[in-house]
């Protein structure tokens, strides 16, 4: 059952390193707040039925069992980080690569116990110090090839980590008093909505095109359906550790799938950027895997 567990996880890390590809189409054709109103909904509500059941299944067991007035502003404020989060990451994609982007976003798992420090006076420990360091190294590396050059994709994606980070702690902090999937179906509804209504501001409605519908179907029902259910079932079947490593091997898949449909490629010093920032993951994780503490649910954000 182990191996089982650990091979469906190594599937939800394809699936979520090969959205960033479906991402990356979506924001080339030029959409970014409808695409990702209409999959944060669609996802919505694919997981609203399993909501629906835990919730019936809640009040046959205590009659008096709502969703309380907390949840109902917790589900906002998750959702509206999501929103910021999944705005800038689909922005950057704009401008940079899949593989890029997939590992400059798992730099927000490095970024979470800086937060929790800024904002919280959480003490940091010195992993987390060296993490930083390797991460930030791999970033430069990554984003310029080893030449000091900007590039606005790259600096967009580090932004959305950042919101990716604050996302983690307000789910551990606060999500874990509710009811998981409700919650969820909140957030992510919360999230769609926000980026219908930012659409219509700021964008001008795609025309319809198979690509794009595509990317919306594949990052919806499969990255943010499928994938998020079957990591609930694995994880139940694994140790934490299998768990953290083979979900931090995402961002790998995200360079091998731009490399595979898009053509993307990267020289010696990328490679190298690549990395130092997925030491820098596995380092900032190993407190915690040397104690078998880890939540692996928190290891993977976005798609």
């Amino acid at each position: 059952m182990r191996l089982k567990a650990d091979l469906t996880l190594l599937f939800v890390s394809v699936v979520w390193g090969s959205a960033f590809v479906a991402q990356r189409v979506a924001g080339q054709l030029g959409s970014v707040y409808f695409f990702n109103g209409a999959r944060y909904l669609l996802a919505a509500l694919v997981v609203l039925p399993f909501a629906l059941r835990s919730a019936r299944a809640a009040r046959q067991a205590d009659s008096s069992a709502v969703i309380s007035r907390a949840q109902h502003k917790w589900m906002f404020i998750a959702g509206l980080i999501l929103f910021i989060g999944s705005a800038l990451q689909q922005v950057g994609m704009v401008y940079t690569t899949a593989g890029n982007a997939g590992f400059i976003t798992a730099l927000y798992i490095v970024l979470v116990p800086v937060v929790l420090f800024l904002g919280w006076r959480e003490r940091l420990h010195w992993l987390a110090f060296a993490a930083l360091a390797l991460a930030v190294s791999g970033a430069f590396l990554l984003s310029t090839g080893g030449r000091f050059e900007a590039r606005a994709g790259d600096a967009i994606e580090l932004a959305g980590a950042f919101f990716w980070a604050l996302h983690v702690i307000v789910l551990g902090k606060f999500a874990s008093k509710f009811d998981a999937l409700s919650f969820s179906t909140g957030q992510l509804a919360v999230c769609g909505l926000l980026n219908f209504a930012a659409g219509a501001l700021v964008e001008t409605l795609p025309a319809f095109d198979w690509a794009l519908v595509g990317a919306a179907l594949f990052t919806a029902l499969f990255s943010l359906g499928l994938c998020y259910t079957l990591q609930i079932w694995a994880q139940r079947h694994t140790p934490p550790a299998d768990a953290a490593l083979i979900l931090g091997l995402e961002s790998v898949f995200a360079v091998l799938s731009g490399w595979l449909f898009l053509d993307e490629t990267l020289n010696l010093i990328q490679l190298v950027g690549c990395a130092l920032i997925f030491a820098a993951v596995l380092l900032s994780q190993l407190k915690e895997w040397t104690s078998g503490k880890i939540n692996a649910s928190h290891l993977v954000e976005g798609r």
